[in-house]
């Protein structure tokens, strides 16, 4: 029985290779084996659909070609080069593992999983989807699509999401995967997950491995995988303010060092409470710093932005600044990147007290911004 076990795993991953040298997508970072490539595009790649992360990666790698261009730019570049692709932390623990691989590895990329997990922000995934990829040895790389997989393959119908699923999972992977081509049965893996073994309806009639599959022979194959989501979403609504002076600046505010989008830049916001008493905390929160300002009622736009977390549904209202006290001690901007310093040197930017700026339109574009925030930058 375990000789009959053992051959038809050797058949079925064979009929996925097949069915991958035939079918396997067109992808820009599949031209090379460069580890810095393929880790930059498994990052993107992360809760991002790969058609919509293909122009970003092809951006990317023209700003960033190589390891060192990265680990030398500024955090604020390397943030506005991902902007639109959310999930900033993925950024700024790409840019610090790279800098990790200069500092401690001499620019090249480690070829064990205890050296590649160690760096920055590259958890089991990523790590092993890079050595596999990169340098062809046999780690595997469990992720969603992988789970699904063999959840289906072997009938498995534990919570693909707990520990036990996952281990059992992860086993499997090892057991079944080749020796000589581990990178593309990774990669075969992603591509089957995406295309025919997909989440909710999987396309049978078109699968290379219908005949190996355990839920398919008994039916249960759009029931699994099984996964238990634990994760309750907060619901926060925001008052925020798109408020200008009368010489066409806009007030902006940086976002703290440490949580949910940091250190980006965004229009003035209040949580929680009633439009009415966040319109109040508002003013009086800027008064503080300097600023008067008076809102216009009507609301100018609503925006709603789901994070994994936390869906924030967000209210903008047009506002002026009619008085407002400069800091010209204030060094805020000098941390940023040359194309921040030229636009303070140019008056686009002007710094305020703390982490506030006044900021002309035509220089927003050089500061890497909350994305729900930018989706008010139209009423400017």
């Amino acid at each position: 029985m375990k000789q009959v076990e053992q051959q038809s795993q050797v058949a079925w991953t064979r009929h996925l290779l097949d069915w991958y040298d035939v079918h396997k997508r067109d992808l820009p970072w599949r031209e090379s084996k460069d580890p810095y490539r393929i880790w930059v595009s498994e990052v993107m790649s992360q809760q991002t659909r790969i058609e919509a992360m293909r122009p970003y990666f092809e951006n990317w790698v023209i700003q960033f070609p190589t390891l060192e261009s990265l680990a030398s730019a500024e955090e604020d570049t390397v943030v506005r080069a991902w902007q639109g692709l959310g999930y900033y932390s993925r950024a700024r623990n790409l840019h610090q593992g790279v800098k990790e691989v200069v500092e401690t590895y001499g620019g090249q990329v480690p070829r064990s999983r205890k050296e590649m997990e160690s760096l920055k922000g590259v958890g089991s995934y990523t790590a092993g989807a890079v050595l596999s990829i990169a340098y062809n040895l046999r780690e595997p790389a469990v992720d969603g699509n992988v789970l699904r997989v063999y959840a289906r393959l072997y009938n498995i119908h534990e919570d693909i999401l707990g520990v036990v699923g996952k281990k059992v999972i992860t086993s499997l992977v090892e057991d079944t995967m080749p020796y000589d081509r581990p990178g593309d049965f990774n990669e075969a893996l992603m591509d089957f997950g995406a295309s025919i073994c997909i989440p909710k309806t999987p396309r049978c009639e078109a699968c290379p491995l219908v005949q190996d599959c355990a839920a398919k022979a008994v039916g249960t194959e759009q029931q699994l995988p099984i996964r238990i989501k634990k994760t309750k979403v907060q619901s926060v609504q925001l008052y925020v303010g798109i408020i200008s002076t009368v010489d066409g600046y806009y007030l902006l505010h940086r976002r703290p060092k440490e949580g949910l989008l940091q250190n980006m830049w965004e229009f003035p916001s209040v949580e929680g409470g009633t439009a009415e008493s966040r319109k109040v905390e508002l003013i009086e929160g800027l008064q503080s710093i300097g600023v008067t300002v008076t809102m216009e009622r009507p609301m100018a736009k609503e925006v709603t932005h789901i994070f994994s977390h936390r869906k924030w549904t967000m209210k903008g209202y047009r506002g002026e600044a009619t008085e407002v006290a400069i800091d010209s001690s204030n060094t805020i901007m000098l941390e940023g990147d040359e194309a921040v310093q030229q636009a303070v040197a140019e008056g686009q930017i002007i710094p305020l007290k703390e982490d506030w700026i006044l900021c002309r339109k035509e220089a927003f574009h050089v500061l890497p911004w909350a994305g729900p925030h930018g989706k008010f930058i139209d009423l400017c």
